[in-house]
């Protein structure tokens, strides 16, 4: 098979032959059809990510996709040959401790105990073929006439997801996103919209794009340009709803100040919830006496829960979630680094995607 191998992060990248991988006890083997590029994949190959560790061989990178089932391994009951699946990235280790390593197939993991599951589980999906843990694989029933470059797309909306269900977000609730013009952020608005938020504020510094963002969602959706003052956006956020949102998602990316997750915070109802999920460069500095009196719950989320994947193409089959609200820019796997390129200025509403049947020299 044709598949893209990296000799450690920073090291050599190509394009190369190896052998279709065989079928382990409780894996499954996926001819891939698409997957979707991380925006600073080319600063990942590239060694330029500190805090990310790969696996320590040569491995196929690449954490999701979309394909079908080509073999099945011992143990694997509910999978079965020819059946359409999508690929999470996210493993984690099965073992009924209290603290459950976990990793990113074909991406990173943290500690010892991931390295030592990297070591098994090295490759990911950049390739014709992948061998997977069977948990790492969702069937795509009632979505036939949805194409394999639309699906991949959805790991887009996944994460987010996640941390909305670790919010508890509820129909009709009131919801502001911070960082919401960015990759994720974007995806988050039209997720909360599927699972009935009765209105979302969306955060951000650009007017344009929360204006564009804001047409997509309709009448639920409101944008808020934050001035930098974390009082005056967070009473702004609060006059546009005529009080306070009960989740604020936070999803800003590489944040050098913390302003706005503070607006979103200090936008909260009594009792509200505000998710952390985004990235910040520096410290964020919790007004202690506020966040008690207020009964405030701040809570970090890491990816989503092992059903997410299932619960998100439930709403795609439900028609409540559009999997095409965010568009496609296909690349053929041989292109993979013009992708990564392309994957670096895509806007929000965009998402790169490789076309694993497309196979060139």
């Amino acid at each position: 098979m044709k598949a893209w191998q990296l000799d450690g992060l920073g090291g050599p990248f190509r394009y190369t032959d190896l052998p279709i991988p065989e079928a382990r006890p409780g894996s499954v083997v996926v001819r891939i059809a698409a997957s979707s590029l991380m925006s600073y994949m080319q600063d990942y190959v590239d060694g330029k990510l500190s805090i990310y560790q790969a696996p320590r061989r040569p491995f196929v990178p690449g954490g999701n996709g979309v394909g079908t089932i080509h073999a099945v391994g011992e143990g694997v009951w509910h999978l079965l040959c020819g059946q359409r699946v999508a690929i999470s990235s996210h493993l984690v280790a099965q073992e009924n401790v209290c603290d459950p390593a976990q990793i990113l197939l074909g991406v990173t993991g943290q500690g010892p105990i991931a390295a030592q599951m990297q070591d098994v589980w090295a490759d990911g999906t950049l390739a014709e073929y992948a061998v997977l843990p069977a948990s790492l694989v969702t069937p795509i029933d009632g979505l036939d006439e949805v194409g394999a470059t639309v699906l991949a797309v959805s790991m887009r909306y996944l994460v987010p997801y996640g941390g909305l269900l670790r919010g508890r977000l509820a129909a009709g609730e009131n919801v502001a996103i911070s960082g919401a013009t960015g990759a994720y952020g974007s995806a988050a608005v039209f997720v909360a919209l599927a699972m009935g938020a009765a209105q979302v504020v969306v955060l951000g510094r650009d007017p344009d794009k929360l204006a564009a963002l804001s047409s997509l969602g309709g009448d639920r959706v409101t944008p808020v340009a934050v001035t930098g003052d974390p009082a005056k956006d967070a009473a702004r956020v609060r006059a546009t709803l005529g009080g306070g949102v009960d989740l604020a998602f936070d999803m800003v990316g590489g944040a050098s100040d913390p302003n706005m997750t503070l607006a979103v915070l200090r936008s909260l109802v009594d009792g509200g919830r505000l998710v952390l999920m985004g990235s910040m460069t520096v410290p964020l500095p919790i007004p202690y006496t506020e966040t008690m009196l207020h009964s405030w719950e701040i809570i970090g989320n890491f990816m989503y829960p092992r059903d997410a994947y299932r619960r998100l193409l439930d709403l795609f089959r439900a028609g409540l979630l559009d999997p095409s609200a965010i568009e496609p820019r296909v690349y053929p796997l041989s292109e993979l680094r013009d992708a990564m390129r392309a994957a670096r200025t895509a806007g929000s509403l965009e998402c790169i995607v490789v076309d694993h049947t497309e196979i060139g020299p």
